[in-house]
C-alpha cells in the first residue's frame, strides 16, 4: 500500500487515477510514500524519510526545495502543458484589456451616476478618453517557448500579429509545433526592441530575476505592453511603474498583485488566475498522478524536473530502482553485488541527468533484504527500491 499526502485540494478526477486497493491518499498522514502539492510551500517542512517523489499539480516548483530533495534520491515531477490552454486564453484576455482600455472604462461606466438620459450623455462624453487600438498588425514578442508560449505564439498569429520569439533552450518538439510564421528573436534585447507586446512565460531564478529593468524599458518601443502570466519577480515592478508613469509604457497586465501595482491607472492586475479553470486542474491532477503513479510503481519517469526521462518495459522479472550520483564505475559496483547475489540481470536501463542517474534491473529473482542493504550502501547510492514482478495495470481514464 502506497502512502500519498496532498498538501493542496487535488482534483478528485486525478486522485480517481490512483486505485484505493493500492494507495492510501490524505492531507495529514505519517510516512508519505509521496507528496502532491500545487501551491503550498515545502521548503520549511521536514523531509520524511519515507519519501519517494513530490507531485506538483503545475508547471513552477518554486515552493519545492528541488535540491534538498535531489540529495536524498527524491525525485520531483512536475506538469508542463496541462494548464497552457488556460494561461493561453488569459494572455489573450491581457492583450484584450489592454488594447481597449477594458478594465479603465469598465470602472468609469461603474461609477456612473443618475438617470439613463444622464448615463448615455455621460457615456458619450467619456467614451473618447478610453479609445484603443486593434491587434492585427501588432507585434507580439513571446519570451520561452515551451507549451504555453507556443500556444501563445500561434494563437497571436491567428488573430492577425507578427510574433517574435525568444527561447535558446526550445525542444524540438516545441519547434515543430510553432506556426511557421513566428520569427525568432536574436536576444531578450533584439525582441523587446521590436515588439508592441511581451509575454513571458519562463520560470523564476536568478538569470531570469529582472529580466525586464530599467535599460531594457528604455530601449522598448513607446507604448509597449508588458504581459506578466509567468511569475512574479520577472519585471522590476519599480521599473516598469516608472515606465508608466513617464508614457514609455502603455500597460502592464500581470497576474500577481502588489500594493505598488494594484491601484495604479494603467496596471490590471489579476489574483493569479493563470491555471485557475476547471479543466487546468484537472489536467495537472491527471497528469501528476500517473507520474507519481508510474514511478512508484515502475520506476519510470516521465516530466520530473530533477531526474532523467526513463521508462523500460516489464519483461515478468522482479524490478530494482536505483537512484545514485551521476559519477563513474556506479553501474559496475551495482553489478558485481547483483552477480555476488547469484542475480542474473534480465534487462536494464540506466539514465542521466546532471548530478543524478536512475537504474532500472529486471533480475531473475528478487533481492534478499542483505542485498538491498548492500547496493545501498554503495557510496553514492541515494535510494534504492524493490518493486517486485507485479506489471502496473494501466491507467484508465
Amino acid at each position: 500500500m502506497f502512502k500519498i499526502q496532498t498538501l493542496n485540494n487535488i482534483s478528485v478526477t486525478g486522485l480517481n487515477r490512483l486505485p484505493r486497493e493500492r494507495y492510501e491518499i490524505a492531507s495529514e498522514l505519517a510516512h508519505p510514500d509521496a507528496i502532491l502539492v500545487r501551491s503550498a510551500k515545502l521548503h520549511e517542512l521536514p523531509i520524511p524519510p519515507s519519501l519517494k517523489a513530490v507531485g506538483r499539480a503545475g508547471a513552477g516548483v518554486n515552493n519545492i526545495p528541488v535540491d534538498a530533495l535531489s540529495a536524498k534520491g527524491i525525485a520531483v515531477f512536475n506538469t508542463p502543458g496541462a494548464n497552457a490552454n488556460a494561461v493561453k486564453e488569459l494572455v489573450l484576455a491581457g492583450m484584450l484589456l489592454a488594447a481597449r482600455n477594458i478594465a479603465q472604462s469598465w470602472q468609469f461606466a461603474r461609477n456612473l451616476t443618475g438617470d439613463d438620459a444622464a448615463l448615455n450623455q455621460a457615456v458619450e462624453a467619456g467614451k473618447k478618453q478610453f479609445v484603443g487600438f486593434e491587434l492585427p498588425g501588432r507585434t507580439l514578442g513571446v519570451i520561452g517557448l515551451g507549451a504555453i508560449g507556443v500556444l501563445v505564439a500561434n494563437a497571436a498569429r491567428a488573430l492577425g500579429m507578427r510574433v517574435i520569439g525568444y527561447d535558446p533552450s526550445i525542444t524540438v518538439r516545441s519547434a515543430w509545433q510553432l506556426e511557421s510564421q513566428v520569427e525568432a528573436a536574436l536576444s531578450v534585447d533584439d525582441l523587446v526592441t521590436r515588439s508592441d507586446f511581451i509575454s513571458f512565460h519562463v520560470p523564476l531564478t536568478e538569470q531570469t530575476r529582472h529580466m525586464i529593468h530599467a535599460e531594457r524599458l528604455r530601449v522598448m518601443r513607446d507604448g509597449a505592453v508588458l504581459l506578466n502570466f509567468s511569475r512574479a519577480g520577472i519585471i522590476d515592478d519599480h521599473a516598469a511603474v516608472e515606465a508608466l508613469n513617464s508614457g514609455k509604457l502603455y500597460a502592464y497586465i500581470c497576474d500577481f498583485p502588489s500594493n505598488l501595482l494594484k491601484d495604479h491607472p494603467r496596471v490590471v492586475t489579476l489574483p493569479h488566475l493563470g491555471a485557475s479553470t476547471h479543466e487546468a486542474e484537472e489536467n495537472c491532477a491527471v497528469m501528476v498522478a500517473d507520474q507519481v503513479r508510474a514511478y512508484l510503481e515502475d520506476g519510470s519517469v516521465h516530466n520530473s524536473v530533477n531526474f532523467p526521462d526513463i521508462h523500460l518495459p516489464r519483461n515478468g522479472g522482479t524490478r530494482l530502482a536505483v537512484v545514485n550520483s551521476n559519477v563513474p564505475n556506479m553501474l559496475g559496483q551495482i553489478s558485481t553485488c547483483l552477480a555476488a547475489a547469484k542475480l542474473n540481470i534480465l534487462d536494464m536501463l540506466n539514465r542521466s541527468r546532471g548530478d543524478l542517474a536512475v537504474t532500472l534491473i529486471d533480475s531473475d529473482q528478487p533481492p534478499s533484504p542483505d542485498t538491498l542493504a548492500q547496493l545501498s550502501a554503495i557510496d553514492g547510492v541515494l535510494s534504492v527500491r524493490d518493486l517486485g514482478c507485479t506489471h502496473r495495470a494501466s491507467t484508465n481514464g
